[in-house]
């Protein structure tokens, strides 16, 4: 069948990358792409955001299922409009994809299932969601309610860092409708990990786990970032915390959003802390993570494109997957100044000895290539140089190594991806 994949990130890289190897797929389009998923796939001029011009495509080419990436497009509704004209898609209904699409939402669905999460409240008052704060005191957690990129999110410390970032959120300047309600939650200690599995709105797939490095700095220092760098398998959640996670998170949450009239097909992505209580919800995400989704692609020896299928009709539960017991792991390369103001269009070279290198596929994200071929970055994050490695230690020694011959003066990249698995 022809598909399309919907993005351009490393995460549609990375999808469009292990669908183009699978025997179902005759023909690969991606709108719009990147320069490194043009090598798997015809790249389109239509905008992820294009609704109206995605499904005119869809229609007039004979497209057989659709690939909906990123978590703005869910929301907006493009997988129900597909499933309208007939078209099966992979990704939840907008009513499901509030589960990422709505912070407020999500916590409210947590507290009627007994999910365990943080506690939390809401607030679209300023006096009203200050005063709360007085009461609770720091560190802890102020979220805007709507998506905001993966930047509406701040871990506050201190009391003055949380007051900032309360005024900030409600006073509409930083994230726009995004933030126009707030959700202030508890600080919650323990360890990060994504999670992730499949579902049909019945059955569920688990797949694996992975750790993602948030932060610009080494030793996780500095501002948040859309992640930096991943691995997986994370070894921190043990096979006991996993079946945890399956009975009193995942099971529940796919059984309350069938009760809800909004049975949900996709894959749920679980961002877990593992507290002294066990494994609590931090956040759902109704997409694959980036750049998680780059170390599944990589350790995954299956074919996808079943499962994917199976997620958007059905049969979930005649689907089985095989995984190569190696580590995969990336390091994200950015441009200079990112999170924060960078600059656009500069030069990177050395990509074909980086792609030699044992084990390493790298997946491009901002990337683009000029009238004469060269590669440019066009973005923050900009390529995934991913490996794999009989462990963590030569997975992490074969993706430097390829970084290492990467030739580009403008971009930046943390140096310890993997730290926390290494000095344990």
């Amino acid at each position: 069948m022809k598909i399309l994949v919907v993005g351009s990130g490393g995460r549609e890289h990375a999808l469009s990358w292990s669908i183009a190897k699978s025997p179902l797929c005759e023909k690969l389009y991606c709108a719009p792409g990147n320069a490194g998923i043009a090598e798997v796939a015809e790249c389109l001029p239509i905008k992820a955001e294009d609704l109206d011009g995605l499904v005119n495509f869809v229609q007039k080419n004979d497209i057989g299922f659709v690939v909906v990436g990123a978590e703005a497009q869910l929301v907006a509704g493009l997988v129900d409009r597909l499933e309208t004209i007939g078209i099966p898609a992979f990704g939840p209904s907008a009513a499901a994809a509030q589960l990422e699409g709505s912070k407020g939402y999500m916590k409210d669905f947590c507290a009627k299932y007994n999910i365990p999460t943080a506690a939390y409240a809401r607030f679209t008052d300023l006096a009203k969601a200050q005063a709360y704060l007085e009461e609770q005191g720091a560190p802890i957690v102020i979220k805007t309610d709507g998506l905001a990129a993966g930047k509406g999110v701040t871990v506050a410390m201190s009391m003055e860092e949380a007051k900032q970032a309360l005024e900030e959120a409600l006073s509409g300047r930083a994230f726009g409708d995004a933030g126009t309600e707030v959700v202030i939650e508890e600080f919650m200690q323990g360890e990060e990990v994504s999670f992730f599995v499949l579902t049909d709105g019945e059955n569920y797939l688990p797949l694996a786990s992975a750790q993602d490095h948030k932060r610009v700095g080494e030793g996780d220092t500095g501002p948040n970032t859309g992640g930096m760098g991943a691995y997986s398998p994370a070894p921190v959640l043990t096979a006991e915390l996993e079946q945890q996670t399956l009975e009193r998170l995942i099971k529940p949450t796919i059984e309350g959003m069938k009760s809800e009239g909004h049975p949900y097909k996709g894959v749920l992505f679980a961002g877990l802390m593992l507290t002294d209580q066990g494994p609590r919800l931090i956040e759902y995400n109704v997409r694959f993570g980036d750049p998680e989704c780059q170390t599944l692609c990589l350790r995954l020896k299956s074919d996808l494109l079943p499962a994917l299928i199976a997620t958007a009709k059905g049969g979930l539960d005649k689907i089985d997957l095989e995984w190569h017991d190696e580590t995969a792991l990336l390091v994200v390369m950015a441009a200079k100044g990112y999170p924060g103001s960078y600059e656009k269009n500069t030069r990177i070279d050395g990509l074909e000895q980086a792609n030699a290198t044992t084990g390493v596929t790298v997946f491009h994200a901002g990337t683009a290539r000029d009238s004469n071929g060269n590669l440019l970055a066009t973005g923050g994050r900009v390529l995934g140089v991913t490996a794999l490695g009989s462990d963590i230690r030569t997975a992490q020694k074969n993706a430097y190594q390829a970084v290492d011959q990467i030739s580009w003066p403008d971009g930046i990249c943390r140096r310890d991806i993997g730290w926390r698995e290494l000095s344990r």
